[in-house]
């Protein structure tokens, strides 16, 4: 019986299983070797030479090699008991939550990375700009900010005054004809012990005496105090020192630092902060409209028109405006011209001081940044890097309730009237042409660190003694620590006590407690045997040389 052939599978015969991987099979050649033609793989040995298909010489690998390795694994499976496959699943199982800790925790630590590198950049970019801007703005090594915390100077009030006065150089309307004469000039003298400030602006056209004469000649308006120092503008620090000086002359008082600003400066800062709320309070009850700035809007519109109230949201062109406008091409709301101006100068800048300090304006890096350019290109001063710190600490603790805002045409207390002086309009003193005196006596006592001053006492000194001319220096004293005199006489005859005080005001109690406290006497509060005429609060009469605290 014919043997049966083995089945293939997709053409190929299985094995013999005594054959080996690499034989070949051939029932005409029951050796199986055919030897195969150009086939034969070279590895640069020329002892040896190896045949494709042919395994190395002990490298033979056959059915009983497979079969006995299939055995081994499957023997090892088999042998692993169930104790140590729960304990390699759990293993297997931890590692897997460990990896996906791993995996959050990773994802945790380069977001919070990111972030990090994120905050660090906005204050690294803030920190740029602050530099860019403080290079070309204050004077001193910018390091000093961070390693300095120097007190501003002071007067002996204990006060830091600083003047603060822009110019037009940057007037994109091209409407004035004088770049370098400084139309906004304010005083702004602070107390960093008692968080108070005190805002005067000075009129542009207050007539002063020029140090040195320039092309106005040797007298002039304030305004171009500026103008003539710096010489056109080309020397910054010998006009605004120039301009320091005559307004320190005019207010009697030491003007340790200056700001210069321009329009610019006004418009960007304001922008920065998001614009302002000023309080429209006009004498006229339509409130205020100046047609000066119409052309901003191709004059279709009334650029400069607000109604009377509070909270007037205002851009950095329309603060700018309002800063400027006086009446000056028609409308109303503005009867006392340049002196209504300087009111709504110092609102502008209490508004804009009281955005900048928020907390919304603070925390947001545009607002900051461009308050940053807005000063850096645009402002210039003597304040120095290591009085930074102590400046804006001072600047942030000063409550908005404690800027007073004072004015020298005050109704019924004006010190300055306008005038003409050949033929221009100006303004001068009350007391006359040149003499601030009054002015001084005005800003000392209500800039005084004294409480008394602000009382405005009135005293009349009386010479009670034989020692002549006892009275008069005891009046130049009092004079100079901020009384005002009344009369200073010699007393009737009597028999005085080393110093008398007798109180006619009521309504002055600081006074009396600094006369008690100076000359270190009970307050009398019976008639005194003098006659009292006009203001008088106080009569002081002196039996002999007082002995003073």
């Amino acid at each position: 019986m014919k043997k049966q052939q083995r089945s293939s599978v997709d053409g190929f015969i299985p094995r013999r299983p005594d054959s080996r991987v690499g034989e070949l099979h051939d029932k005409k050649n029951p050796e199986g070797a055919i030897k195969p033609i150009d086939r034969t793989l070279h590895t640069g040995d020329n002892d040896s030479t190896d045949f494709v298909g042919v395994p190395r010489k002990g490298k033979e690998f056959g059915h009983d090699d497979l079969f006995q390795t299939l055995q081994d694994i499957n023997e090892t499976e088999v042998s692993e008991t169930r104790r140590e496959r729960h304990r390699r699943r759990k293993e297997e199982k931890r590692q897997k939550q460990h990896r996906s800790k791993g995996l959050v925790g990773r994802i945790v630590k380069w977001t919070l990375i990111v972030i990090g590198i994120l905050v660090l950049v906005g204050g690294g970019y803030l920190a740029y700009k602050a530099i860019n801007a403080g290079t070309s703005v204050f004077s001193g090594n910018l390091i000093d900010v961070f390693t300095k915390n120097d007190p501003l100077k002071q007067d002996s009030n204990g006060r830091s005054n600083f003047l603060i006065f822009g110019t037009a150089e940057d007037d994109e309307g091209g409407t004035h004809d004088g770049p370098f004469l400084t139309d906004s000039i304010m005083v702004l003298s602070v107390d960093q012990e008692k968080k108070n400030a005190y805002m005067l602006s000075l009129p542009r056209d207050l007539w002063v005496e020029y140090a040195e004469p320039c092309s106005a000649g040797y007298q002039g308006k304030i305004n171009a105090t500026f103008a003539c120092g710096s010489n056109g503008g080309e020397d910054e620090k010998a006009g605004a020192k120039a301009l320091s000086d005559k307004v320190g002359e005019v207010v009697g008082l030491d003007m340790h630092y200056y700001v210069h600003l321009n329009f610019t400066a006004v418009v960007d800062a304001v922008d920065a902060v998001g614009g302002v709320d000023v309080t429209i309070d006009s004498p006229d009850p339509r409130g205020i409209l100046d047609r000066n700035f119409d052309w901003k809007c191709q004059y279709r519109c009334y650029y400069v028109n607000y109604k009377n109230g509070e909270n007037v949201h205002l851009d950095g062109e329309h603060a700018l405006a309002l800063a400027r406008a006086r009446n000056a091409a028609g409308g109303y709301g503005l009867p006392n011209g340049n002196f209504d101006r300087e009111k709504n100068q110092q609102k502008v800048i209490k508004a804009l001081r009281e955005k900048a300090l928020s907390a919304g304006t603070l925390t947001n890096l545009g607002a900051v940044t461009g308050l940053v350019d807005a000063l850096g290109n645009n402002l210039r001063t003597n304040i120095e890097t290591k009085e930074i710190r102590t400046l804006m600490d001072v600047a942030t603790k000063i409550n908005s309730d404690n800027i007073i805002s004072l004015s020298l045409n005050e109704e019924g207390e004006s010190l300055v009237t306008t005038g003409m002086y050949g033929p221009q309009s100006i303004v001068r003193p009350i007391l006359g042409l040149l003499d601030y005196s009054a002015i001084q006596d005005y800003v000392k006592k209500n800039m005084a660190s004294d409480p008394f001053v602000r009382e405005d006492p009135h005293v009349s000194v009386y010479n009670g003694s034989e020692v002549a001319g006892i009275a008069q220096t005891e009046a130049n004293i009092l004079t100079d620590l901020g009384f005002t005199i009344d009369t200073v006489e010699n007393a009737p005859e009597g028999n005085y006590g080393a110093v008398e005080v007798y109180q006619i005001a009521n309504n002055k109690p600081a006074t009396a407690e600094k006369l008690k406290s100076y000359y270190k006497v009970e307050i009398k509060t019976t008639k005194p045997p003098v006659s009292v005429v006009g203001e008088t609060d106080f009569v002081v009469i002196l039996g002999r040389e007082p002995a003073r605290t």
